[in-house]
Formats: C-alpha cells, sequence, structure tokens
C-alpha cells in the first residue's frame, strides 16, 4: 500500500526518522521506566500510521462503518475528519508521563513542579509544531500546504490542536500527582 500524499508523508515522517536515533541515544544515557518508553513508542507509531495517509484522510469513518455499521462522523455530527485531533490529544496523553519522569528523575524536580513542567512543555512543544507546520506551509504549493497542514477549512485549526494536546496531558494528572510507590522488587521476606 503506497502513500496518499508520498511528498506529504516524507515531510511528516522525516522528523521521526532523525528523531529515533537521537531517542535512542538519550534513553542510553538518561533511562526511563518502561511504562514512559511505551507511550513515547505509542505515540510515534500513530504518528506513521497516520503519516501514512496524511494525517487529515485517513479513512477511519469508513472503517468503522465497513465494521459496525456506524458512521462515527455522523453519529458525532464531525463535517472533517477528526483523526488530526485524536493525534494531537494523544501527543499530550501520550507524554505527560514521560515528561513528569524526565522531570523528577533526570531534573531533580518535585513531582508538582514536573507536572508543571510537563503541562508547560506539552503546550510549548504544541506551539513551536503549530509554528514549525505554517512556516513549512509557506513554501509549498496552496493544494500541497492544505494536504500537509489539515486545517480543512478550520482558521482556528491550530489553537484548537494546542488545546487538546493539553487536554491529553490533564487527563492523567491524578495518577501523575501521586506519590510514587515504593519499589518492593528487592524486598525480602521480611517486608512482605
Amino acid at each position: 500500500m503506497g502513500a496518499a500524499y508520498p511528498p506529504n508523508t516524507w515531510l511528516q515522517m522525516g522528523p521521526v526518522v532523525a528523531g529515533v536515533p537521537l531517542a535512542w541515544w538519550a534513553l542510553r544515557r538518561w533511562p526511563l521506566n518502561n511504562a514512559s518508553v511505551a507511550c513515547g513508542c505509542a505515540f510515534v507509531l500513530l504518528h506513521l500510521f497516520a503519516a501514512r495517509w496524511t494525517y487529515s484522510s485517513v479513512p477511519y469513518d469508513a472503517w468503522s462503518v465497513a465494521l459496525t455499521g456506524v458512521s462515527i462522523d455522523a453519529t458525532f455530527g464531525f463535517h472533517r475528519n477528526m483523526f488530526d485531533r485524536l493525534v494531537h490529544f494523544a501527543f499530550g496523553l501520550c507524554f505527560a508521563a514521560p515528561l513528569v519522569e524526565i522531570g523528577t528523575r533526570h531534573a531533580g524536580l518535585t513531582r508538582r513542579m514536573a507536572v508543571l513542567f510537563m503541562v508547560l512543555a506539552v503546550l510549548a512543544l504544541g506551539a513551536l509544531y503549530e509554528i514549525f507546520e505554517w512556516t513549512l506551509t509557506l513554501g509549498l504549493s496552496p493544494e500541497a500546504a492544505d494536504q500537509y497542514n489539515g486545517q480543512q477549512g478550520d482558521m482556528f485549526d491550530a489553537p484548537k490542536d494546542m488545546a487538546l494536546a493539553l487536554l491529553g496531558c490533564l487527563i492523567p494528572l491524578p495518577w501523575l500527582n501521586a506519590p510514587p510507590q515504593p519499589d518492593r522488587s528487592q524486598s525480602g521476606p521480611l517486608d512482605a
């Protein structure tokens, strides 16, 4: 199966191709727990999956109709492809735990400060991505820019995307704010 828009696919996959070796190196130097790494990998896989079609063209509604007979778009009154919004939400959700762990484990922050760092990092990274997306589209033809950018006629696309990333990172806050549980993997018979 070929990509729907090959030039855009490489624009979207390029940062991942460049970032994976950097992430591998960083994880060897500053390790994270398996759950944090799994969250990051889940987002990268979702991103690569979406890049196959270009975010605004992922045929999730057609799949839903084929599998269940129910149109997600008709059920919720969507007038645009919402897969792009799902990926922005998933960004916040998937990177919440790793960013808190980076703050507490490697930056020496208190848990409360690490949570604040995580929220600010998700907002900052979301804003930087939207600025990058905008500057990239300045050099593309209008059709290619629309296919890459995925605005789909919504002039408020960028702030909505950032708001969904924020919502995604706020959902796990009750678990991220809880004090870490002691590591009992090394407990002896008297500790049980």
